[in-house]
C-alpha cells in the first residue's frame, strides 16, 4: 500500500456527513484496506486500523504505547495539565498495574452488586420525573442523570457539582467554540482539586477517600495520579453510560420487533446490552498509541512516534468476524465485542456499565410502554465528533 505521508495530501474521512452514521465510511475503508494513513480534522496524521483481527493484536502489542513520551510526527491531543494527565490512559506496564489494582476493588462483582439497587432507585426517581410529560429529551432527562447519579455515589459528590461536572466533560470533548476546551480543562481541574480538599478534610468510605488514604498514608500514589484518578473515573463513569443508554433506546425504536420481545421477555436484557455495545457503543476509538520501534499492522509499516488509532467501531462491524455485522439482533449467538477494551487496558468500570444500561433500558420498557421517538429519526442531532457517536438530544413521546 503506498500512501503519502504529508498531511495536506491525506485524505479527511471523518466530516459532519459521518457523524450521524459513520459505518458506512468505516465498511469503504475496510474493503480498501485494513490500514489507512488518515487526516484528522485538525490535519494532524494518524495510522487508522480498520479490522478486528488488527485491532484485538494491537490492543495487546507491547510495541504500540499509550505513553506520550513516545510520541511524534504531529501529535496533538487534550492539553490537560499533570494533574488530569497521569492517568491510566497513559500508563503502560507497572506503572499502569500499580495504579489499577489501587481502584480495581471498587469494581468487583459484589461491589456492583451492591449498587444495584441505588441504580434501581435512581432510575426510578428519573422515570416518575419525566412520566407526566407528554415528551421528554432522554439525554438530558434521563441518560445524563443516572450516571451521574451513580457516579457521585461511588464519590460522594455533593449534588450540586454532579450536573456541571458531566457538562464540562461533554464541553471538552466536543467544544461548541473555540477555547471551549480550555475553559472546560479549568473547570473541570479546580472542581476536582476542590473536592479532593474537602474529602481530606472529612474523610467517608467512598472511593476517593480510600484514594487520599493510599496517597498521604500509604504512599501509593502522588498527587497528580490521585487527581488523575479521580478525573478519569467520574469522566469515563459519567460519559460513556449515558451515550450507551441513549444510543441503545433509538436502536430499539428503530427495530420494534426486538423491542417488542424483550418487553416481554426482560431476560434477554444482559444479552441485548451486549448486542448494543457492539452495535452502536457511543466510542469509536481506542486511546491514541505509539510505536516505541517500526511496526507491522496488515501489511503497512508504520514509523515508530507515529499515531495510531485501532477502530472499535469498525472492528466491532467486521463482516470477517462478524456475519451480516450491520444487522442487530438480539439473539446474535456470539456478541463478542472490542468496545470495552481488550488487555491491560481493559475497561475496569464495565461490570458497572453494563449493569447501568441495563437497570435503564430496564425500567424505560417497563414504564413507558407507548415509548416512540417524537421527531423523524433523520432529523436527530449528533455530536460532532470523529472519537464518540452520540446523540446531542433525543425527544420522546411518552403516552
Amino acid at each position: 500500500m503506498t500512501v503519502s505521508s504529508r498531511p495536506g495530501l491525506l485524505p479527511k474521512p471523518f466530516g459532519p456527513e459521518s457523524f450521524a452514521d459513520p459505518y458506512p465510511t468505516y465498511a469503504r475503508l475496510r474493503a480498501a484496506a485494513p490500514v489507512h494513513q488518515v487526516a484528522l480534522p485538525d490535519g494532524s496524521p494518524v495510522w487508522l486500523v480498520l479490522r478486528e483481527a488488527d485491532v484485538r493484536r494491537g490492543l495487546t502489542d507491547p510495541v504500540l504505547t499509550v505513553d506520550k513520551t513516545h510520541a511524534g510526527n504531529g501529535y496533538q491531543g487534550f492539553s490537560l495539565p499533570p494533574a488530569l494527565d497521569a492517568n491510566l490512559l497513559n500508563l503502560d506496564g507497572e506503572s499502569h498495574l500499580r495504579l489499577r489494582r489501587l481502584v480495581s476493588k471498587a469494581f468487583t462483582p459484589r461491589r456492583i452488586n451492591g449498587l444495584r439497587q441505588s441504580v434501581v432507585h435512581a432510575a426510578g426517581r428519573l422515570a416518575d420525573g419525566i412520566a407526566a410529560a407528554d415528551i421528554c429529551d432522554l439525554v438530558n432527562d434521563f441518560a445524563i442523570p443516572l450516571p451521574v447519579l451513580v457516579m457521585g455515589e461511588l464519590f460522594d459528590v455533593p449534588e450540586a457539582g454532579r450536573r456541571p461536572f458531566a457538562d464540562w466533560v461533554s464541553q471538552m470533548l466536543a467544544p461548541a467554540y473555540p477555547g471551549q476546551v480550555g475553559e472546560a480543562v479549568t473547570a473541570i481541574h479546580g472542581f476536582l482539586l476542590d473536592l479532593v480538599a474537602a474529602r481530606r478534610r472529612t474523610p467517608g468510605t467512598d472511593l476517593l477517600s480510600g484514594l487520599i488514604a493510599a496517597r498521604d498514608h500509604d504512599d501509593a500514589l502522588s498527587e497528580d495520579e490521585l487527581v488523575s484518578l479521580a478525573f478519569l473515573i467520574l469522566m469515563a463513569g459519567s460519559e460513556n453510560a449515558q451515550h450507551l443508554i441513549s444510543n441503545g433506546v433509538h436502536t430499539l425504536l428503530q427495530h420494534p420487533d426486538q423491542l417488542a420481545e424483550l418487553r416481554s421477555r426482560p431476560a434477554l436484557l444482559p444479552h441485548a446490552v451486549e448486542e448494543l455495545l457492539r452495535y452502536v457503543h457511543p466510542n469509536q476509538m481506542a486511546i491514541r498509541r505509539f510505536p516505541t520501534s517500526p511496526v507491522r499492522i496488515g501489511g503497512v509499516e508504520i514509523p515508530a512516534g507515529d499515531t495510531v488509532l485501532l477502530c472499535l467501531a469498525s472492528a466491532n462491524r467486521d463482516p470477517a468476524r462478524h456475519p451480516d455485522p450491520d444487522r442487530f439482533d438480539i439473539h446474535r449467538p456470539d456478541t463478542t465485542h472490542l468496545s470495552l477494551g481488550h488487555g491491560l487496558h481493559y475497561c475496569l468500570g464495565a461490570p458497572l456499565a453494563r449493569m447501568e444500561v441495563e437497570v435503564a433500558l430496564g425500567t424505560l420498557l417497563r414504564r413507558f410502554p407507548a415509548l416512540r421517538h417524537a421527531t423523524s429519526p433523520d432529523a436527530l442531532t449528533w455530536r460532532s465528533s470523529f472519537r464518540s457517536h452520540a446523540l446531542t438530544a433525543l425527544p420522546l413521546r411518552l403516552t
